[in-house]
């Protein structure tokens, strides 16, 4: 008990030092953007085998029970807006080219956390044209992944659901051992998930092995920690703080406080790997940062200049994992107020016609 309560101070020391809450941010910016294309993948792959009804009505389900239902509906209402309907060919691939580009995007952000909680040099970053495929694909990848756990679990609520009636006949109330059995198939396939994405992921080569024992302790915090932001939001009245806007900053504050639980069982997966795991007594690496003092310093003599090439691609480097993603979120910020400016002026002039 000692070594997993050193392992848990050790994922939070990691977890601040790596700036978790500000990677957190950034994820939930581009999951807002994602979720509902997303959404819309997921539902075509898994609508094949249960049909779309079905999966939606699925997916709806726990989205209220997650955060309520009036963001389920605001999810929904996305996810409808979201579905492709072009009216020629050309129109019809724009639009899933949108659609692919646009579910992606959460991934590509993922990959950027992990690759930073695991310090992976920026030489072994993917970068280029073939680097960005790379990711685009190891990302749909993942939502076809999600489609088929969803799928599972659809399979395997159907078939609870038959037992269940079997047993109720035989021997009633044995609701409580449905619920159980229902929690561990739901427990079963997110740590399948994270699984997945500790794994394919980062840059970094994560032992099967080492991914297991985190993606299971990070499943067990999301089912605890999703009854506590559940219960938070319950409480906080957030939504009524913004008025109109209240259903998208319950997605935000939901899927940001999700993300540090995901970024904090990520660090745990680190740091089991580097005590009991696969990369067990090796030196974690840290990230080289460069002070000010440094780069005050004179050069050493001898030493030769770094060329203007290496200066350029370092850069173009900062700029694509830095600058890009600030500019995006100063971009959608502005969008967002735009969105909410624009539906608070249309309610009051519903306002002022129902009066008039």
């Amino acid at each position: 008990m000692a070594q997993w309560m050193k392992l848990a101070k050790e994922a939070v020391v990691a977890w601040s030092d790596d700036y978790a809450p500000s990677m957190g941010a950034a994820i939930s910016y581009y999951t807002l953007f994602s979720l509902a294309p997303l959404l819309v993948l997921v539902i075509a792959v898994a609508g094949l085998a249960f049909g779309a009804e079905a999966v939606r009505g699925q997916i709806s389900a726990q989205l209220s029970a997650l955060m309520g239902p009036e963001t389920a509906e605001a999810i929904e209402g996305m996810v409808a807006s979201a579905t492709v309907s072009g009216s020629g060919i050309w129109a019809t691939i724009a639009s899933v080219a949108v659609l692919l580009v646009g579910a992606t995007t959460v991934f590509s952000e993922l990959q950027s956390a992990l690759d930073r909680i695991w310090h992976v040099p920026e030489a072994r970053k993917p970068s280029g044209i073939w680097g960005l495929l790379r990711a685009r694909l190891f990302s749909l990848g993942l939502i076809l992944g999600l489609a088929f756990l969803l799928m599972v679990s659809l399979a395997v609520s159907a078939g609870l659901a038959a037992f269940g009636s079997y047993v109720g006949s035989l021997m009633p109330g044995q609701e409580l051992l449905l619920q159980v059995l229902n929690t561990g198939v739901a427990l079963a396939v997110t740590a399948v998930l994270f699984a997945m994405i500790f794994k394919l992921m980062p840059t970094a080569k994560v032992a099967w092995r080492d991914v297991w024992v985190g993606a299971a302790v990070t499943a067990l915090l999301f089912e605890v920690g999703k009854l506590l932001i559940g219960l938070y939001l319950g409480k906080s009245a957030l939504a009524n703080s913004f008025a109109g806007a209240g259903a998208l900053v319950v997605l935000l504050a939901w899927v940001y406080y999700a993300a540090q639980i995901f970024l904090l069982g990520a660090e745990f997966t680190k740091v089991y790997a580097h005590a009991h795991g696969s990369a067990r007594g090796q030196t974690a690496a840290t990230p080289v940062q460069l002070t000010a003092a440094d780069a005050r310093k004179p050069a050493e003599p001898g030493a030769q200049a770094p060329a203007p090439q290496a200066a350029v691609s370092h850069w173009t480097a900062h700029a694509s994992r830095e600058l890009l993603p600030k500019l995006a979120l100063l971009g959608g910020l502005v969008l967002l107020r735009i969105v909410v400016e624009s539906r608070a002026k249309r309610e009051r002039r519903l306002v002022r016609k129902a009066k008039s």
